[in-house]
């Protein structure tokens, strides 16, 4: 027996399922469990047996969907003065890394496997030097009008961007961190507004 626990909202659901599954027949009845299916109904990339699917968003109307999504790379000092000066033997890691955002984000149904190819109409990656950290901190705008919206458009830019970043200067520092990526806003949709920061 396989013990599988689940979230949901803050509520812990533990169940146990069998080994022994090749037809419906022989599931043990976690699939009834009402914990489970509550779990299952705020789950749209998995069917009602848990298989993963892609949403199906053909219904939904078509919106203005915009996405930001923020993350960093610390670094040591010396690294640091490396790329602010031009210095890292590689070229000019900003712009690289700029370019690197863009491209991924128009390829992330590519990465991603459950998500939609979208037309995106504006892809903006900021990457800044902040001395503080000291590091980068990058933000990327991800914009279409569609009827799914697009914060894997804009993560996916940040990650691969803050990848970049490390593979242009991992010459000069392997010890880079890449830390804090995450969502900060999104508008348009069924489930409207969300600000994080």
């Amino acid at each position: 027996m396989l013990l599988r626990q689940f979230d949901l909202l803050g509520k812990s659901c533990r169940i146990q399922q069998s080994n022994c599954c090749e037809n419906e027949s022989r599931r043990s009845d976690w699939q009834s469990d009402p914990c489970i299916i509550r779990l299952m109904s705020k789950l749209t990339h998995v069917d009602s047996t848990g298989r993963a699917r892609m949403v199906d968003v053909g219904d939904k109307p078509v919106t203005e969907r915009i996405a930001v999504a923020k993350g960093e790379v610390h670094m040591t000092r010396a690294t640091f003065e490396l790329i602010r000066d031009g210095n890292i033997k590689k070229g000019d890691v900003l712009t690289v890394a700029q370019i690197a955002g863009i491209m991924a984000a128009k390829k992330t149904s590519d990465l991603i496997p459950l998500c939609h190819p979208l037309p995106l109409t504006k892809v903006d990656v900021d990457i800044a030097l902040e001395e503080s950290i000291p590091g980068v901190v990058i933000t990327a705008t991800a914009k279409t009008s569609g009827k799914t919206g697009v914060e894997m458009e804009a993560l996916t830019a940040v990650s691969v961007a803050a990848l970049t970043i490390y593979d242009m200067a991992k010459a000069a520092e392997k010890t880079m961190r890449i830390q804090n990526i995450r969502l900060v806003e999104k508008h348009g949709g069924r489930s409207g507004d969300v600000v994080n920061e």
